[in-house]
């Protein structure tokens, strides 16, 4: 089969079982903040009463493939997953927070230790965050830090810097206490410590309920100081300083160039890059003459493409010898494979001259732009700084415009003009297909049909139009039994199996007999063989002959089809939603405090 089919053969599996068995018995339980695990032996259990109403083809066509299957027990372990929840640290409005994912596995014993380790760091950042304020509120002790070193406590700065004037017996204390902290109290699993309860009174109390109120605060108040502290690190690191006025910040290397041509309002000095963080002045004149040399070449290139559209081209041959004349030539990118070879050679040659013609060494006129050119700068040095910083600004836009104008060119043809007047781009030629809808007509952000073979496009509709079929199908099955119920009766009655048996979503992955795989196949097989899907071919765009989904008449087909696949595209989306919600929920919707039994608990 083709790649089609067996990504089809994959997605259809989950779409046919899905409608008719999709279906859960809720039950609630409540998280005890501990795991526990029990094994007991599932047999089928009685089916429950349920109102039946006509489901879709797919979901009766199932429950004819599930009609086999030997009758027996299994035996699972039934794992009381726990919550999370009503732990320290959760609060309004974002309740229990975990994006990442960390507490899915139900692990109380992950989740201590991750407790554990967060109350250390909050604790320290904290510290690091008062040690960063205190001393520019109340100034810094009298006397020695390290009378043998002279070294007073006024001679160490605020913040980073002060890491360089630590003695090494300093560091020696520190790692000391350090060491202390840790050894001097048994913080396994269960300890008080390792709860963050270290037996200082003053932080937490005797008391229960106002220490579980304190280490509440003193979480959610280490979490804000693990953010302050490295905001705190970002800017001393790029200013000098933790806070203040910028103004004051004379010193940082973001200042260094800030008087710099092309420093403009309401912008002012910008490098969101951090090219100029080391304070280097002579990467920066470096950097500076390469962006001068692009700006030129930019707004070149620009005039170039504009130039010919306004005022026509040269007359006469750009090539005697190769009877080319200028008037031959396209304008934009389709003009590269018009240029002669000895036409090249001159492009090269010319540049070459503009490099080798100058002394651009670092500190020359030429390496600050200045080529001797006193049209484009000037002997008076204000008129030619403000002409340089012009031309910056110039250069700058001419190199978006440029870049812009190569992709508007590249995919339409031109690099300006009215959309209308591009018939023959790439993008145009599938403009009137089915699925183009308001307000956003024909899109493809992705490029795929810029090559603009109908024949790719084709073999891509046909593949979206499966996968959407099979979506819808897979979507209506999470839905229907939960609005209808499930059959009464038995879906293998040889294994003991019950339609009520079978839960809702992924769950019933597991529940589906081997013979019942074998029927979905055959099933899927015989959608894909049973009609001629060879390119040209009614059901290649869809047609099946299934004349409820289509219709004899062209235009009321055009419009169902239409629909169908704007259907299927939101059914794409919407399947993958509930898969997902069903994965870390254990069900596709409904309140999320209902899902006692999720890890996210």
């Amino acid at each position: 089969m083709s790649s089609s089919r067996a990504t089809l053969a994959s997605a259809a599996g989950v779409a046919f079982f899905g409608g008719a068995t999709f279906v859960s018995t809720g039950s609630t339980r409540t998280g005890n903040l501990r795991a526990t695990a029990s094994t007991a032996s599932a047999s089928a259990p009685a089916a429950p009463e349920a109102n039946v109403a006509g489901l879709a083809v797919a979901s009766v066509a199932v429950a004819t493939c599930f009609a086999s299957r030997k009758a027996g027990t299994s035996t699972r372990q039934l794992v009381t997953l726990t919550a999370f929840e009503n732990e320290l640290g959760v609060q309004a409005p974002v309740g229990f927070w975990d994006p990442a994912g960390f507490t899915a596995d139900g692990s109380t014993e992950n989740f201590a230790r991750r407790r554990q380790t967060e109350l250390k760091h909050g604790r320290i950042s904290m510290l690091a965050t008062m040690g960063y304020i205190t001393p520019e509120i109340t100034g810094k002790f009298p006397g020695y830090l390290s009378p043998s070193a002279g070294l007073k406590f006024a001679d160490v700065p605020n913040g980073l810097a002060a890491i360089s004037k630590v003695p090494a017996a300093g560091w020696g204390q520190i790692l000391a206490y350090m060491a202390f902290c840790e050894v001097s109290q048994d913080q396994s699993a269960g300890t008080p410590a390792a709860a963050g309860d270290f037996g200082f009174k003053v932080l937490t109390a005797s008391d229960p309920e106002a220490k579980k109120t304190k280490l509440a605060a003193e979480l959610a108040n280490g979490r804000l100081a693990m953010m302050a502290i490295i905001g705190m690190f970002f800017q001393d690191g790029l200013t000098g300083s933790a806070w203040g006025d910028w103004a004051n910040y004379t010193a940082s290397p973001l200042r260094a160039f800030e008087n710099e041509l092309g420093v403009q309002a309401p912008v002012g000095f910008w490098d969101p890059a951090g090219f100029t963080a080391d304070g280097s002045t002579e990467n920066f004149a470096r950097r500076r003459q390469t962006e001068l040399k692009h700006g030129r070449i930019s707004m070149l290139a620009t005039m170039g493409y504009i130039t010919p559209e306004i005022t026509g081209k040269f007359p006469g041959y750009l090539s005697p010898s190769a009877g080319l004349k200028f008037a031959d030539v396209p304008n934009g990118l389709a003009a590269i494979s018009k240029v002669p070879a000895a036409g090249w050679g001159q492009i090269l040659a010319y540049m070459a001259f503009c490099e080798v013609s100058q002394d651009q060494s670092a500190g020359t006129p030429a390496a600050a732009g200045d080529f001797g050119f006193k049209v484009l700068t000037a002997s008076d040095p204000e008129a030619k700084k403000t002409k340089l910083a012009a031309e910056l600004a110039n250069g700058r836009l001419a190199m978006m415009a440029i870049i812009g104008m190569f992709f508007q060119d590249g995919l339409t043809g031109s690099a300006w003009g009215d959309w209308a007047n591009y018939t023959a781009s790439p993008l145009r030629a599938f403009e009137n297909e089915l699925g183009v809808q308001a307000p956003v007509g024909f899109w493809d952000p992705a490029g795929f049909t810029a090559d603009g073979s109908t024949e790719n496009f084709a073999r891509r509709r046909q593949t979206e139009l499966k996968h959407g079929r099979i979506s819808m199908l897979a979507t209506m099955g999470y839905i229907t039994p939960e609005i209808t119920g499930k059959f009464p009766g038995y879906l293998s009655p040889s294994a003991g199996l019950k339609f009520a048996d079978v839960p809702n979503g992924l769950a019933a992955i597991s529940k589906v007999p081997a013979a019942g795989w074998g029927q979905i196949l055959a099933y899927m097989a015989f959608c894909e063989v049973s009609q001629d899907q060879s390119a040209g071919t009614p059901a290649a765009a869809g047609d099946f002959g299934f004349k409820v989904l289509t219709a004899s008449d062209p235009e009321a087909k055009k419009t169902k089809l239409a629909a169908e696949l704007a259907n299927g595209r939101l059914a794409m989306m919407a399947i993958i939603g509930m898969f997902f919600q069903d994965g870390l929920t254990g069900s596709a919707w409904g309140d999320w405090a209902n899902y006692t039994a999720s890890p996210l608990r």
